[in-house]
């Protein structure tokens, strides 16, 4: 992923700002960003540009937002899929966080039209922690905006424990200003939206999970269908990890009586950005009908050698007496943004209404690694 950094995108960005600013040397900036590119990852690309944009835009942070903001191309559609052509505007975003923080007004406005072609989650926090009280102002209204995009923002840049990035520890210490956020969005109208704020809440459920079952079990309340998949994604960890309030609210019958039958995992050995498949049965063995939650936990291995749970919502179902039912996912081990797989032994569990079922494992290999 970070080939998109390269001299022809570089040279498409000098293109765009020289075309709003005829001052701009594009020249100048194409030479200063590329010293010491090819030797630098995604993100150290991202912010070496960055730099680069700082000494050849205007030197008024106010003045270099608005030649960025008047050469953004079109808005992406709201459906979550940012794809690998939006990352060209990271430099941008990084340029904001490091040089914006004291231009509070023009950061903000750039921010917004930056979150919808790209995202600004990650700049948007340097001035949640600075100008706390006034950027959190701006995110209730942005919870109200016509814009998906901005809408999207409130939530996932208020979220305390925000992957790959710092984590908002007044917010992570005391979540309900983010729930009394969170509340404007629980029935959006867009998925897009609707998936960060059950995102947020199962971040919450980290450090305050009986608070998130409060909420849930109220937003449960004739619910309609965009707010029942919401409660049911927040409480995926809580349903993981066994907490049977979690499991009752979604309808889960406490100690299920059910065995698993036909246990398949293949390939067995899966070389890395590959993938395997795994299969098996539920078995009912109750007299009466049960509900359950199912999913499934893979111990990924982590660059160490040591491995990190990760759990996968599966299927919500009401099984009857001595019903078979059968069940399959794939497990991918694609490198991804959030996610980096490693060589090693991998274990797989069903975890179905809260307790785990071993089902086996599988090695994932290099490319080059030939099993015996």
């Amino acid at each position: 992923m970070k080939d998109i950094f390269s001299l022809a995108l570089i040279c498409e960005i000098a293109a765009e700002f020289r075309a709003v600013d005829i001052s701009f040397d594009a020249d100048a900036f194409i030479a200063r960003s590329m010293e010491g590119l090819n030797k630098l990852e995604l993100t150290g690309r991202a912010a070496h540009i960055a730099d680069a944009m700082r000494v050849y835009l205007p030197a008024r942070f106010a003045e270099a937002a608005a030649v960025i903001g008047a050469s953004l191309g079109p808005e992406l559609p709201p459906t979550g899929k940012i794809g690998g052509a939006a990352l060209r505007y990271m430099p941008h975003v990084l340029f904001v966080r490091k040089y914006g923080l004291d231009d509070y007004e023009a950061a903000m406005r750039v921010q917004a039209e930056l979150t919808k072609r790209f995202t600004a989650e990650f700049s948007i926090r340097a001035f949640l922690v600075k100008y706390p009280e006034r950027a959190y102002e701006q995110m209730l209204v942005w919870a109200d905006d016509d814009n998906a995009h901005l809408r999207r923002l409130a939530s996932e840049g208020i979220r305390p424990r925000l992957p790959w990035a710092p984590r908002l520890r007044a917010f992570q210490h005391n979540p309900r200003p983010v729930i009394e956020l969170l509340e404007r969005l629980r029935d959006d109208p867009v998925p897009y939206v609707r998936r960060s704020v059950a995102n947020n809440l199962n971040d919450i459920a980290k450090d305050h999970p009986e608070l998130v079952i409060e909420t849930c079990r109220r937003w449960a309340q004739e619910a309609p269908e965009g707010r029942t998949w919401i409660v049911r994604h927040a409480l995926r960890s809580l349903v993981a990890t066994g907490n049977q309030d979690a499991i009752r609210i979604l309808g889960g019958a406490a100690n299920p009586s059910i065995r698993l039958s036909g246990v398949t995992i293949a390939p067995q050995h899966v070389t890395l950005g590959g993938n395997t498949r795994v299969s098996f049965e539920v078995v009912s063995t109750a007299q009466q009908s049960q509900r359950l939650l199912i999913g499934y936990t893979v111990h990924f291995v982590k660059a160490n050698g040591s491995s990190r749970a990760k759990f996968f919502r599966l299927r919500t179902l009401t099984i009857h007496s001595g019903e078979k039912i059968a069940l399959s996912a794939t497990v991918s081990l694609a490198t991804m943004t959030t996610r980096r797989h490693f060589p090693g032994n991998h274990r797989i569990d069903a975890i179905i209404n809260g307790e785990a079922h071993p089902l086996g494992n599988f090695e994932v290999i290099t490319s080059m690694s030939v099993p015996a």
